[in-house]
């Protein structure tokens, strides 16, 4: 990973970390505490906004497919054609999550016809998926105390978020979306 990420910032490659993250639409309370009783508007069902994202390590241009369905390897498909239309010379390499279907061979057979290299991470460290810093984020400003009259809107509301944010909150995401991933190489276990 740590050779790949050398090369992106020398220009040398282009590296993508990729997630999907599924908005369910309803209510998400912060802090509430009162003394009479007080009624939140919530909304009902549970209808989910996905969408399948790709940001870039250096540049954090963000690449999405989204549905109001299902993730699956046809949409991760659809994702390749689009990053490789985007873009189209050099390297590109990919660090997805172990979702199943991401690592399907429908995955990687078209990952292998447009020439784009995919490294998986270890299972159960999304610490080390850079995306996922940046669908916290999507959720602390869009879902966290607040309230959507429909589904529409809600959804509105996460789409513009996404395709504003690298101009509306250049300084937060800088600091947010840094490279920097703790190491383990050179730790020492004690046993007990």
């Amino acid at each position: 990973m740590e050779s790949r990420l050398e090369e992106a910032k020398r220009g040398e490659r282009t590296v993508l970390f990729v997630d999907a993250a599924h908005f369910v639409f309803g209510s998400f309370l912060g802090y509430l505490w009162c003394v009479i009783r007080r009624f939140v508007r919530a909304a009902s069902g549970r209808k989910r906004f996905n969408v399948l994202g790709a940001l870039n390590a250096v540049t954090h241009q963000l690449t999405t497919v989204s549905n109001d369905s299902y993730i699956n390897a046809v949409t991760v498909c659809e994702l390749l054609e689009q990053l490789r239309r985007r873009y189209p010379v050099g390297p590109l390499t990919l660090f997805l999550d172990n979702a199943r279907y991401q690592r399907c061979r429908l995955v990687q057979d078209r990952a292998e016809i447009l020439q784009i290299e995919l490294a998986y991470l270890p299972p159960y460290s999304p610490n080390l998926n850079l995306i996922e810093r940046l669908w916290k984020f999507v959720k602390k400003q869009c879902l966290y105390c607040k309230h959507y009259p429909d589904y529409a809107s809600f959804r509105d509301a996460i789409q513009d978020c996404l395709q504003t944010a690298h101009r509306k909150h250049k300084a937060e995401l800088k600091t947010l979306l840094t490279l920097n991933f703790q190491s383990f190489e050179e730790a020492q276990f004690l046993t007990v």
